[in-house]
C-alpha cells in the first residue's frame, strides 16, 4: 500500500519566506519527496513586518491575509509541480500560516496567524488544515511551541537523553528524556535569530548576518550582555512562549541607549552571545544530554561554534536523526495535519500548559 503524502507549509518569525515540504510518514522513518523555500515579494514582507509591529488597519490585515494565503498556495503548487507528483496523491496540506502577533499572557490571550486557508484550499484543490494554535490557547495553553509533540513522536529515544533545539527567530527547546515520553517538556528560551536579523538589517541593510561573519568581527560587551540578561522573560518558569512582539529592534535600541559607546559590530556579537547564553542557562539540569540543532541557526557557522564552545553537552544537528535542520518545522506541520485528520491530539500540555491534549486546527475541504 502506498503511504499518504502530506504537504507542510510554514513561515517563521524571520518572515523571509515560506518553507514547503512533501513528506510521507513511514513506520520507522520520514520520507521527504520534495522541499523548497518560496520567498515573499519584498513589498509583502515589508507589510508583514509593519503588521507585526502593530502598524496597520483592519483593512490592511484583511488584504495581507489574502495576499499571504495566495503566496502560501503558490508555494504549495510550486513544490507539487517540481516534485512531479500527482496532486491527487496528497492527502492534505498542513499550513502554519504567518504569525503577526503572539500574546499568550493576559485576560485576552491570543495568537494570530494569517494566510487564509480558504484561499489555499481553493487554489490548490487540496484539503487544508490550519489555525493550529488557538485551540490549545482556548484550553488554557500558550499555543506555543507547537512542534515538541512532533519532536517526541519522531526524535525520542530509548537510550539517549535528547534536547531538540530549534533556533529560528525565537529559540525553543524540547527536552526528551530517554525512554520516558511522558516527561517531555519544552518552551521558548528567548531570541534566536530575531535580534541578530533586526540589527543587521537596521545597520547594514542586509536581512541577516550570513554565517555570523559580521558578529565574528565584534567583541562581546559584557556590560551590555548582563543588562540584556535582566529582561524578566528569561527568569520566567515554563510554560512560556514569546516572539518578536517582545524581542525586536526597539528592544535592542532600549539597551543600546544605555550603552551608547558599543560599536555596531560589538552589539551584533553581544546579541549572538545573548542567544547562546539564554539557551545555556535554561537547559534542563541533571542527566547528560545531546543537543540536536534545527532551524536557520544551524546554518550560522559562528553561532554553532559559539554554542559548542559554551555548552558542555555534545552538539549535533537533526541531520544525524534523519531530518535536515531546515525542514523540521515544515515537516512538523504536515504531521500536525495528519494528527488532526486522524483524530489525534497535536499539543503537549506539559509544554504549552493546556488543560489536556487537544485535536488542533480547522479543516478546509478542497
Amino acid at each position: 500500500m502506498t503511504a499518504d503524502i502530506w504537504l507542510g507549509l510554514i513561515s517563521g518569525t524571520s518572515m523571509d519566506g515560506i518553507d514547503a515540504v512533501l513528506v510521507s510518514f513511514l513506520p520507522e522513518r520520514i520520507e521527504i519527496h520534495k522541499t523548497l523555500s518560496h520567498h515573499y515579494d519584498p513589498t509583502l514582507r515589508q507589510q508583514l513586518l509593519r503588521l507585526s509591529q502593530n502598524q496597520g488597519t483592519p483593512d490592511d490585515v484583511g488584504a495581507i491575509d489574502q495576499a499571504v494565503g495566495k503566496t502560501f498556495a503558490e508555494a504549495a503548487c510550486r513544490v507539487i509541480k517540481e516534485s512531479g507528483l500527482n496532486r491527487d496523491r496528497i492527502r492534505a496540506i498542513g499550513s502554519h500560516g504567518q504569525t503577526i502577533r503572539h500574546q499568550p499572557n493576559g485576560d485576552q490571550n491570543f495568537s494570530l496567524q494569517i494566510g487564509d486557508p480558504n484561499v489555499i484550499a481553493e487554489r490548490t484543490g487540496i484539503q487544508t488544515v490550519a489555525d493550529f494554535r488557538r485551540r490549545d490557547m482556548a484550553a488554557g495553553g500558550q499555543g506555543a511551541p507547537m512542534v515538541p509533540a512532533f519532536h517526541r513522536a519522531w526524535f525520542g529515544d530509548e537510550a539517549e537523553d535528547r534536547c531538540i533545539v530549534n533556533i529560528g527567530g525565537i529559540t525553543n527547546i524540547t527536552w526528551l528524556p530517554a525512554g520516558d515520553a511522558s516527561a517531555a517538556n519544552g518552551f521558548d528560551t528567548g531570541p534566536g535569530n530575531a535580534l541578530l536579523d533586526a540589527w543587521c538589517l537596521d545597520q547594514n541593510g542586509r536581512p541577516f548576518d550570513d554565517n555570523g561573519d559580521w558578529a565574528r568581527q565584534g567583541q562581546i560587551d559584557q556590560g551590555l550582555l548582563e543588562d540584556m540578561l535582566t529582561d524578566a522573560y528569561f527568569a520566567l518558569p515554563a510554560p512560556k512562549s514569546t516572539g518578536k512582539e517582545r524581542f525586536n529592534l526597539e528592544w535592542i535600541q532600549t539597551y543600546r541607549r544605555r550603552h551608547p559607546d558599543t560599536s555596531p559590530e560589538d552589539v551584533q556579537r553581544t546579541l549572538l552571545a545573548l542567544t547562546v547564553e539564554t539557551l545555556n542557562r535554561q537547559l534542563p539540569a541533571g542527566a547528560p544530554k545531546t543537543l540536536y540543532i534545527c532551524g536557520g541557526g544551524a546554518q550560522n557557522q559562528f553561532l554553532m561554534e559559539c554554542l559548542r564552545s559554551t555548552i558542555s553537552a555534545p552538539i549535533d544537528t537533526t541531520d544525524t536523526l534523519g531530518l535536515a535542520p531546515d525542514w523540521v518545522e515544515a515537516v512538523a506541520f504536515a504531521w500536525l495535519a495528519r494528527q488532526t485528520l486522524n483524530g489525534q491530539p497535536g499539543n503537549l500540555p506539559s509544554v504549552t500548559g493546556a488543560n489536556s491534549p487537544k485535536i488542533l486546527g480547522g479543516i478546509w475541504p478542497a
